[in-house]
């Protein structure tokens, strides 16, 4: 607070997307962009954002540069304005950020985005934020963006406290604690054709399941705590099998429908279960979106990789282990 932001200031910083083994889909507060339910999720080391925040002179904006094309920077600016507010600055800033992998497609290309975008702002302004402090300034961004600042696993509290203090994430295990495998199955590159937030306003209206998902949320919660601390790996997959076709339940309910998936999307999970019945501890999750991520146990991720690669329409499929906090780059 006691210097002033200068013109030229830049910082880059990286974040890795995160898949919920319990799923966010609502929110409680639209302003706060606070959650209606709490979340569990892992951070994967293959899939990542690399973002770049210079402030500069002469700005009437805030520009966002995603993957080298100019995009609508209404969200960016919400974490800049906590940013520039903790400076006491009114300079706009270029945002430059690129993703490894295809983005708006279901695979947390937000949650890495404005992750790294909270680091790299913090970063170029001198600011030094705690983790929880970080992961609620993401959270002004894209809800689950909150848990990519954490590496392994990592819990979202939906909170209560009317300024949203209390709507933070936290890491529950580092990845090197249990080191697990991720296959992600990508049955397309294109984005989604409803974006996320879209989708939660419609299923909280119109889903007549939507007070049952609120209902039981906790019990997820303190059922995939409890298995997680028990190093359980059978019951972490159930855990998140049921929720997540739990939460596909919902959006299908949703007037009209949410219905992500592809025919491969389908076909995935019907490999996933015969890997099962041939002995392999294999589960699927899969986020609003078509592509499909498979947990598995390192010993078997090759013959995992082999069985998705053989899936009609899988365009390709990306293994990973569990990743790291976000961190700078320079």
């Amino acid at each position: 607070m006691s210097q002033t932001l200068e013109a030229g200031a830049t910082a880059r910083a990286r974040a890795h997307s995160n898949i919920a083994l319990v799923k966010y889909w609502g929110k409680n507060d639209a302003v706060l962009n606070t959650p209606a339910v709490g979340s569990i999720s892992i951070t994967l080391d293959a899939l990542y954002t690399d973002t770049r925040v210079t402030f500069r002179a002469g700005l009437a904006t805030d520009e966002l540069w995603l993957n080298g094309c100019r995009h609508d920077a209404t969200k960016a600016s919400r974490v800049l304005d906590l940013v520039r507010y903790s400076r006491g600055a009114t300079l706009c800033a270029i945002v430059e950020s690129t993703n490894n992998f295809p983005t708006g497609a279901g695979l947390a290309s937000s949650a890495s985005g404005f992750a790294a975008l909270a680091v790299a702002a913090t970063g170029a302004a001198g600011l030094t934020p705690t983790a929880r402090e970080l992961s609620i300034l993401a959270r002004h961004g894209s809800g689950s963006a909150a848990r990519s600042i954490f590496g392994g696993f990592a819990e979202m509290h939906a909170g209560s406290a009317a300024d949203g203090l209390d709507s933070y994430a936290e890491q529950l295990l580092p990845g090197a604690d249990w080191p697990l495998a991720i296959l992600v199955a990508i049955t397309a590159h294109g984005a989604k054709p409803i974006n996320s937030t879209v989708g939660m306003g419609a299923t909280a209206v119109s889903s007549p399941f939507y007070p049952a998902w609120l209902a039981t949320a906790p019990t997820d919660l303190a059922d995939m705590r409890a298995a997680i601390a028990a190093f359980d790996f059978v019951r972490v997959g159930e855990l998140a099998e049921y929720n997540c076709l739990k939460l596909h339940a919902l959006m299908l309910t949703t007037r009209p429908a949410l219905i992500y998936w592809n025919a491969a999307t389908v076909a995935v999970m019907h490999a996933v279960r015969d890997l099962r019945a041939s002995g392999i501890a294999a589960y699927f999750t899969i986020d609003a979106g078509p592509q499909v991520k498979v947990l598995c146990l390192p010993i078997d991720a090759s013959r995992v990789h082999a069985a998705l690669s053989t899936v009609g329409g899988v365009l390709e499929v990306r293994q990973s282990a569990l990743g790291p906090d976000a961190y700078r780059l320079d």
